[in-house]
C-alpha cells in the first residue's frame, strides 16, 4: 500500500539513526539509562516504518502511529540530553530538524 512511501521513511529514520550516533555517544558518558532508552526509540521509528511496509489498511497506520510515538519519545530524549547538559542545543539542532521532517511525513501517513 505504501511501500515506496514507506520505504524512503525507513531510509529517512536510518539517516536520523545515524546523526544521533554521536549525541547518543555523548549522552551514554553521563546518562545510561536515558542514552538507551533514546537509542531503542530511535531504532522503533524505523523497525515499526518497516514493519508497517508488510501490513494492510488499519494495521499500517498502526505501524506507522507506533514509529511516530517513538519518534516523538526519542526527540523528548534529547531535548532532555540538552536541559541535562549532556548536549548542546547546537550538537543536536541537526538531528531534530531531521526528526521534525520525519516526524511531519510520518503524521501524514498517519492520518491517511
Amino acid at each position: 500500500m505504501h511501500k515506496t512511501l514507506s520505504s524512503t521513511i525507513v531510509e529517512h529514520a536510518i539517516s536520523v539513526a545515524t546523526l544521533s550516533r554521536p549525541l547518543v555517544d555523548a549522552i551514554q558518558r553521563k546518562d545510561r539509562d536515558l542514552a538507551s532508552q533514546v537509542r531503542r526509540a530511535i531504532s522503533s521509528i524505523a523497525l515499526n516504518a518497516a514493519e508497517a511496509q508488510g501490513n494492510a489498511g488499519g494495521n499500517s497506520r498502526v505501524r506507522f502511529e507506533s514509529a511516530l510515538g517513538s519518534l516523538y519519545e526519542a526527540k523528548a530524549g534529547i531535548q532532555l540530553a540538552i536541559a541535562w547538559g549532556y548536549v548542546s542545543q547546537a550538537a543536536a539542532v541537526e538531528v531534530v530538524e531531521s526528526m521534525n521532517c520525519l516526524g511531519g511525513r510520518v503524521f501524514g501517513l498517519v492520518r491517511r
